[in-house]
């Protein structure tokens, strides 16, 4: 293949013979790294300490989105449904889910600052636990041996079940010390282990997790206003960054808007008022969905992302921190690159489920209607 040509393969397997070994270039950088075989983009480049956006690994999210130079990728593993038919002919792929079939050179972002913190699986117990709503119990962790597990505001970890099987959870803050990491886990109807969390954790359980994950984390090479915006428990990561932006001392704007179904699932609103009474420049908007809630508790009615474009309709000027779930996303990565957004300002965190946990969650709820 002449340089400037690419294809993308979508699905099938990989093109290539198991004993070449290709070489993924990035472009901007020149930074080079091999791919094993049947091994995505996103695998090879973590095993060579190279960080590169991603969020969901299941090909949903869109958040490793980056442009394929020259060469040919498979999707073998899932299709790229997080790439419109006009992304994919302006040559995107997504990193998680794209195999090379030879040399590859791309465009990516790369996040320096994620490279630098060891990620390591840590058997940790439960120092203390609260619920912060009808339906979200607050949990905290401690490493059982000293270890200090470090983080960047805004990574997740993973929680590693018996069988293997891996769930995420956002951390909830900074790094503090005495070492505990907090977590805000919602009860899901048809999640096994969000139930168990919720019906059956105590203090002194123990668990195993995999930390630090994940590249929704604050650039803070920018004196732009900043807009975060949560759906739910997607606050969690959002909580981090607004910390960690406080304990900086920033003077940047910074408006934070919670989108909730009722009130109660407004769960730190005493907290997140509190820091807009202590910062002048931050605004806290709370925004409710359901409208005689909404009505009730005197705060904004509406869908979050549209709350947020009413204040701001030219986001030309902002950076744009989203975490939530993926339809909440997805709507707003459309809404918010419609209203000027420059793509590589926008950053988020989908609250994904698991392949397994959404088919129970599915099962269930076909039971419950006759389905």
């Amino acid at each position: 293949m002449s340089p400037g040509q690419f294809a993308i393969i979508v699905p099938g397997p990989t093109s290539r013979h198991n004993a070449y070994v290709p070489t993924v270039t990035l472009k901007s950088s020149g930074r080079q790294f091999d791919a094993a075989v049947d091994e995505t983009v996103l695998e090879a480049a973590q095993r060579a300490g190279v960080a590169l956006p991603y969020s969901c690994r299941g090909g949903v999210c869109g958040s490793c989105k980056a442009t394929l130079v020259e060469g040919e990728c498979a999707y073998p593993r899932n299709p790229p449904v997080a790439l419109s038919a006009a992304a994919q002919r302006h040559h995107a792929v997504l990193l998680c889910q794209a195999v090379p079939c030879g040399d590859l050179v791309i465009e990516a972002r790369e996040i320096a600052s994620v490279e630098d913190i060891p990620h390591r699986r840590v058997e940790v117990a439960v120092s203390e636990r609260r619920m912060l709503a009808p339906d979200v119990v607050g949990v905290w962790l401690v490493p059982v041996d000293g270890t200090r597990v470090n983080w960047l505001p805004g990574q997740y970890l993973d929680v590693i079940l018996e069988d293997g099987k891996h769930r995420p959870f956002s951390i909830a803050g900074c790094p503090r010390a005495d070492g505990a990491i907090e977590l805000h886990v919602r009860h899901v109807a048809g999640g096994g282990f969000t139930s168990w969390v919720y019906e059956s954790l105590k203090v002194g359980d123990r668990l195993t997790i995999e930390a630090p994950l994940g590249t929704f984390v604050p650039r803070e090479d920018s004196e732009r206003p900043i807009l975060m915006m949560a759906g739910g428990t997607g606050f969690a990561p959002v909580k981090a960054l607004v910390e960690h932006f406080l304990a900086l001392g920033t003077r940047r704007p910074i408006d934070i808007y919670w989108g909730a179904r009722t009130a109660a699932d407004i769960y730190l609103r005493d907290m997140a008022t509190q820091w807009a009474t202590d910062m002048p420049t931050l605004r806290f908007i709370p925004v409710i969905s359901d409208a005689q809630e909404a009505a009730a508790s005197g705060m904004r009615e509406g869908l979050v992302h549209e709350a947020l474009l009413e204040d701001h309709p030219d986001l030309t000027d902002f950076d744009v921190y989203m975490s939530g779930p993926p339809a909440m996303i997805s709507a707003g990565k459309g809404l918010f690159l419609d209203a000027n957004l420059p793509e590589e300002r926008l950053y988020f965190d989908s609250f994904d489920y698991a392949p397994d946990v959404l088919s129970a969650i599915l099962q269930g709820r076909a039971g419950i209607h006759g389905l």
